[in-house]
């Protein structure tokens, strides 16, 4: 699977880009027809405390998929947009078996 990480409006991040690599590879093992990965770090000035956004759009055979999440910081945010990619690709899966 090819990734693509980019940062916007913010410094790279070494260990957010470890931490998505990781996931990202995880899911790649289980869900061997994953296509490519492009994934987009950016900071948003936020009321709420929350500014660091993760969002994750994985190619794969039908329609993209796609997951964003705003956290605290980008390793937490790109953990929880890849459990919800996880998510989506499970359900894709079944819907893949039953034809």
């Amino acid at each position: 699977m090819k990734t693509n990480i980019q940062f916007v409006n913010s410094e790279t991040n070494l260990s957010a880009e470890q931490v998505v690599q990781r996931k990202l590879d995880k899911l790649e093992n289980k869900y061997d027809w994953i296509i490519s990965a492009a994934v987009m770090f950016r900071e948003e000035k936020s009321t709420n405390g929350k500014g660091k956004v993760c969002a994750i759009e994985l190619s794969l055979p039908g329609p993209k998929i796609h997951a964003s999440t705003n956290g605290d910081s980008f390793e937490a945010a790109a953990a929880e947009s890849v459990k919800d990619l996880e998510k989506q690709l499970k359900k894709r899966k079944a819907e893949m078996q039953n034809h």
